[in-house]
């Protein structure tokens, strides 16, 4: 058994990642920390994992408890700046550590602290830090010690054209990016642009000038393509609790019009567990991967075009969050990639 603990538990993505757990075969929550909820029965907070075995008399703790520091792996589902602060001294006690935060995202400390307003401040690990998006760095991961987990809207944009640009087939400065997410990505706080009488009923765009996912996803696709990218990257945000939609734009360059796209598409993730490519002429739908680690993927080529349109739909609180965070623990701990994960997405 893995021995596990969480910081922060008492967010949407903490929460997540107690469901997965706790139906996992090899996880044992060992620890989960709050430094307002401390003492308190994390089911009296979240009644849905009521009378589960490995829950029902879990607390949350102060995150000084030491606890943390007996787990084989703890998992930042924090604030951005967290994660930096306590990751070095639970690593010395041989912890692997698994950010869900942005602090071991950015490569570059420079870019991080223009986009999160805070310096660096363990610019060493950061260059250690494996980016952990299985699908493109797999064996990586499996030998990693730290690993920082890609934002929602980046794994949905990366995973939607790894494939062309691995095989150099679209013109790279000229991508957009057109992303829609629910309310949850926005996190379990009161804020007013998330409250039920603003959100309802509207679509909008936010972030147009800049979002700090933007450099993580430019980042991200220069690794992938191997050469410089330029892509233009808007959120919306739309009303509803779960759910990332991206359609992806690119245009195919003239040495690649007689590719078969969807073969490509079906072939580059034809062993890859989380992603399903769609049949051709699918337009997937948000809820097709609702509570689940699935991403779908639907490739279109509009007729007398040179453009390809690829559509992405993802539940941002599992593959976009804490799903792909048990993903890569179990990469980690040379367990089946599916552990725990294998749940069917939920309908209506």
């Amino acid at each position: 058994m893995i021995r596990i603990g969480i910081v922060g538990g008492t967010g949407y993505t903490g929460v997540e990642l107690l469901r997965l757990l706790a139906q996992h075969p090899d996880a044992d929550l060992r620890a989960i920390t709050s430094r307002t909820e401390a003492g308190l029965l994390v089911s009296a907070m979240f009644p849905s994992l009521r009378r589960h075995a490995r829950i029902a008399n879990l607390t949350f703790s102060a995150p000084d408890d030491g606890a943390l520091h007996a787990c084989d792996v703890v998992f930042f589902a924090t604030p951005h700046g967290v994660a930096m602060a306590q990751a070095p001294a639970l690593l010395e006690a041989g912890v692997k550590v698994i950010d869900l935060a942005a602090d071991f995202r950015l490569k570059d400390p420079a870019v991080f602290a223009q986009w999160y307003g805070m310096a660096h401040t363990q610019t060493g690990l950061l260059a250690e830090a494996v980016y952990g998006l299985p699908e493109v760095n797999r064996a990586a991961i499996r030998t990693a010690r730290l690993v920082g987990l890609p934002g929602c809207y980046p794994t949905s944009v990366q995973l939607g054209l790894l494939p062309v640009l691995e095989a150099n087939l679209v013109d790279c400065q000229t991508l957009i990016a057109n992303c829609a997410s629910g309310v949850s990505g926005a996190g379990r706080k009161a804020e007013i642009g998330t409250l039920l009488a603003e959100a309802a009923d509207n679509f909008k765009a936010y972030g147009v000038a800049g979002h700090r996912h933007a450099p993580e996803i430019t980042q991200g696709l220069t690794a992938i393509a191997g050469r410089s990218v330029q892509i233009q990257f808007v959120p919306h945000l739309v009303p509803m609790i779960r759910g990332i939609h991206a359609t992806l734009y690119a245009r195919v360059l003239p040495t690649a019009r007689e590719v078969d796209f969807q073969a490509l598409y079906e072939a580059r993730f034809a062993n890859e567990p989380f992603v399903d490519v769609m049949p051709p002429g699918s337009t997937p739908e948000t809820r097709s991967v609702r509570a689940s680690n699935m991403v779908r993927i639907a490739v279109h080529r509009p007729a007398g075009t040179d453009l390809l349109i690829v559509l992405v739909v993802e539940d941002n609180l599992v593959k976009g969050a804490a799903g792909q965070a048990v993903q890569v623990m179990n990469l980690l701990f040379g367990l089946e990639e599916t552990a725990g994960l294998t749940q069917l997405p939920i309908l209506p």
